[in-house]
């Protein structure tokens, strides 16, 4: 029996290391004709740091429908192809889902490689319980945030958000009204590169030490889930 042929991997890369990434995921960007990425001026820095001269398509949250049906014909033909993000695993707060929907509906052969991914290294070090968890990504902006954030409130696992730096104080600020100073969090930014900071407690004391500050990096928040 031939093994059927994998036409599309997603590969995991480094949130903030090089070194994070795996010598499996090396060996497939290698081999595929051609590599999807988020934004190719920012994979093009962790290919040529390894040695890899691919083909690269810019794949985003902006172009991505208007590309879909070209690359389905593309890898149906035969073509090979990686699915990259900025960092970390696609289809996590990333461009993927939209892609891996449409080549099931196809019949297309998917792959995904297990690696780095910011929320995993964030729940660790929280110390807070990780048998049972909640990921919500970023919240909204502006409509539904609070909503969102008073259900949450409410919420008896762990719980796991992504933030920008310039939202953090504010995002902060706003569960406090819900949660209650009490509630303990951790956020951390800058995993696994230099400037890597977690800071864990109750909520007001990780506001006063965030505030004021000119904050970096990704963010990403966990906080404890409502106690009986």
């Amino acid at each position: 029996m031939i093994a059927e042929k994998t036409s599309l991997y997603l590969v995991p890369t480094p949130i903030g290391n090089m070194g994070d990434i795996t010598f499996r995921a090396l060996d497939i960007l290698n081999q595929v004709d051609t590599i999807l990425a988020e934004d190719t001026r920012k994979s093009g820095i962790l290919l040529k740091h390894y040695d890899i001269r691919k083909s690269l398509t810019s794949f985003h949250i902006f172009n991505e429908h208007k590309k879909l049906s070209g690359l389905l014909e593309r890898m149906k033909s035969g073509e090979t192809m990686a699915l990259i993000s900025d960092a970390g695993t696609p289809g996590i707060s990333d461009p993927g889902f939209l892609l891996v929907r449409a080549c099931l509906g196809q019949q297309i052969k998917i792959e995904c490689l297990p690696g780095s991914t910011a929320f995993l290294p964030a729940l660790i070090k929280s110390g807070f319980p990780t048998d049972r968890f909640v990921f919500e990504g970023f919240l909204p902006h502006k409509k539904g945030k609070q909503t969102m954030l008073k259900n949450l409130a409410e919420e008896e696992r762990t719980i796991i958000l992504y933030e920008s730096p310039h939202r953090l104080e504010k995002t902060l600020n706003q569960m406090l009204e819900f949660f209650g100073e009490d509630r303990k969090v951790s956020v951390s930014r800058e995993l696994t590169k230099i400037h890597e900071e977690t800071v864990t407690g109750q909520l007001k004391e990780v506001i006063n030490h965030f505030e004021g500050g000119k904050v970096k990096g990704e963010i990403v928040i966990v906080i404890d889930g409502k106690k009986e």
